[in-house]
């Protein structure tokens, strides 16, 4: 009976120390495939031409230009393409894909010159990009 319940906790020990080590490379796994898809994400943000374009209207100080009234005024794809992108990002952080610390180190400067930019602040918060407007003040209200 004695040499039965050793070779019982054994078992049970054995299956403890699978089970951990399995849980060990879910997390590990699970945090290369994250840094995949967060990489994947910078990609297509930082290299996509159509999004590049906006990126060097709103990349101005002071957040006024003739270049960004005309780019709020003429709403061209790409702007589009570029709110919705940053749209798309916001859901991500609702749905706790993205937290915010990956969303603010991945894009905090972008978001800072759609913030600093009065016309399309506006224009974010009247044209139904609900998501990236909350995700915009919230980052205002926490500064």
């Amino acid at each position: 009976m004695y040499k039965r319940r050793i070779s019982q906790s054994g078992r049970s020990a054995n299956w403890r120390s699978g089970g951990v080590a399995a849980i060990f490379v879910y997390f590990f796994n699970s945090r290369v495939q994250r840094a995949k898809w967060l990489s994947s994400l910078y990609e297509k943000f930082y290299e996509r031409a159509d999004l590049k374009r906006v990126r060097e209207v709103l990349d101005c100080e002071g957040g006024q230009s003739p270049a960004i009234d005309k780019l709020v005024a003429d709403e061209p794809a790409e702007f589009s393409d570029y709110l919705n992108f940053f749209e798309f990002v916001a859901v991500l952080g609702k749905s706790r894909q993205l937290t915010q610390e990956e969303i603010e180190d991945l894009f905090h400067y972008y978001l800072d010159c759609l913030e600093d930019c009065p016309p399309v602040r506006d224009y974010i918060a009247k044209k139904g990009f609900e998501r990236l407007d909350k995700l915009l003040r919230q980052r205002t209200n926490k500064t």
